[in-house]
């Protein structure tokens, strides 16, 4: 077997990614050396690289779906959004300027490049390469400019399966919709479809699947079933509903729950940080959005940000900034993450990101953030709470001054990182959660900080083994759900040739 498809989608957060990670765990299982790739990402969910750079944390799980390490190939372009209007530009790993929605596309025709020589010499290196799509290709607009989608299915001669989400509704139309949209040429490279999310008996949608290949000379490759334990490790922070509970809390082992508040930035980046606490039994963690919300809870949680000064204006808007504030003065348990770290300074220099200069912070740790160019990105080891961690760091904002206080991490050397203020924590690294001793540390100092004298850790939750677990579900939903056969075919020989154009796309 060998060769390179695309997984597009009629939308975002059809199930790309997911269908990306499953053929590639799939593909790996049996032996074949297969590799993800991503052209072009839009996410503030990110990772660090052993290589030093930075891609879309969905890439890392796609990699590790194939039992590779992190690499900036597999995700060349990277925008990470800012405001509603401009993302910073991340290629190869680096980041290399802010650009609009317009500037962009003059950009496009010199990272189409890029694109294509990384997917060459990943091709050239693997057997299987599966790509991933990005938003839906049927976006008419963007398609002249096109890179991820079809641009690149073109460009790379690759066949493309195309993944609806049948849990929004209208499937068939999305998938059909799809099709008939594009062009001609970008029609015949539309080799099949998936169903992703269905409940229920798959007979009820056999009319509708005879249909759809009757109007479309396509089949449906695979229906892929709904399966509520795949939550970990969303694409895209919009994902995380705002007032949504994270994950799938199981029953506390002691009397008491433990309620985590994670508030809901609206630049919010790496939210996946507080996964791993959902993973915990008798730990329930909340996104939030407003006040009240922190009422009762135990722990307030405030994540990364693409743009901190701005969310933190934001936090002062809406009242949470106070709510923040008060909940920390009544000795109950604060985190503050990368950006929400920066946010619990006193005071932050940004002339970098906002350009807004000096900002006051919310003062409950004496220290000061100032700005760099220069963007953090580092893979750093240390001791937590006694037990040994490792995580990464992303940022350009950097502690300048700090008073007179512990550190959180103890690094090699004797230096510290982070803070610990009573009741505060702070840290500017990402994935500290994951780290099974850290994060049972870290709950037994919160319940006890808290009150909560009836939570009870657990002792045996392994958060790299539930990642691992779901890389292996998804696996298992391809091998026992997709047209495996099929598969084959359009690996080993591409698109079919003579498949049916439709108008009005096709006129």
């Amino acid at each position: 077997m060998a060769g390179a498809l695309l997984v597009a989608g009629t939308t975002s957060d059809a199930g790309k990614s997911v269908l990306v990670a499953g053929l590639c765990r799939w593909l790996a299982r049996q032996g074949v050396r297969v590799a993800p790739f991503k052209a072009q990402n839009m996410s503030n969910n990110s990772m660090v690289t052993f290589d030093g750079g930075e891609i879309g944390r969905a890439q890392a799980v796609q990699a590790a779906a194939c039992g590779l390490e992190p690499s900036v190939r597999f995700n060349p372009v990277l925008l990470k959004p800012g405001s509603d209007r401009t993302s910073q530009v991340v290629v190869l790993g680096k980041p290399t300027g802010v650009a609009s929605a317009l500037s962009y596309r003059e950009r496009k025709a010199e990272l189409m490049q890029t694109v294509l020589a990384t997917l060459a010499g990943l091709r050239a290196e693997f057997e299987v390469v599966v790509c991933e799509g990005a938003g839906s290709p049927t976006e008419i607009n963007l398609r002249a400019n096109d890179i991820a989608n079809m641009g690149l299915a073109r460009a790379a001669d690759l066949p493309v399966i195309v993944v609806g989400d049948i849990d929004r509704g209208g499937v068939f139309a999305h998938l059909y919709g799809t099709l008939a949209l594009l062009d001609a040429a970008d029609q015949a490279l539309i080799a099949g479809f998936v169903i992703n999310k269905f409940r229920g008996d798959p007979a009820l949608l056999e009319p509708g699947l005879r249909q759809l290949r009757d109007l479309t000379g396509r089949d449906v490759l695979g229906v892929l079933p709904w399966r509520e334990e795949l939550w970990l490790d969303a694409e895209d922070s919009l994902s995380y509903a705002a007032d949504g509970v994270v994950g799938r809390p199981a029953p506390p082992l002691g009397s008491q729950w433990l309620r985590i508040a994670v508030v809901r930035l609206p630049r919010i980046s790496n939210a996946t940080d507080v996964e791993a606490l959902a993973c915990e039994p008798g730990v329930s963690v909340r996104f939030v959005t407003e006040p009240s919300r922190l009422a009762d809870a135990d722990v307030v949680v405030l994540p990364g940000s693409k743009s901190t000064v701005d969310d933190l204006a934001w936090l002062r808007r809406t009242g949470l900034a106070e709510a923040v504030v008060a909940h920390a003065k009544r000795g109950l348990p604060v985190l503050g993450v990368c950006g929400g770290f920066q946010m619990l300074s006193r005071q932050i220099d940004d002339r970098v990101e906002s350009g807004a200069g000096l900002v006051d912070g919310l003062g409950l740790v004496d220290v000061d953030v100032e700005f760099a160019v220069d963007k953090t990105l580092t893979r750093p080891t240390g001791v937590v709470f006694g037990e040994p961690a490792v995580g990464y760091e992303i940022h350009h904002g950097r502690v300048s001054r700090r008073g007179d206080l512990p550190g959180l991490v103890d690094l090699p050397g004797g230096e510290v990182e982070g803070v610990a203020a009573g009741p505060v924590l702070g840290t500017h690294w990402h994935g500290l959660l994951e780290n099974n001793a850290v994060r049972r540390r870290f709950l037994t100092w919160a319940a006890a900080q808290a009150g909560r004298d009836g939570f009870q850790p657990a002792a045996d939750v392994d958060f790299a083994a539930a990642r691992q677990g779901q890389l292996d579900l998804l696996g298992d939903l391809v091998a026992d759900h997709l047209d495996a056969d099929a598969v084959r075919r359009l690996l080993d020989s591409g698109a079919p040739t003579g498949l049916r154009a439709l108008p009005p796309g096709a006129s």
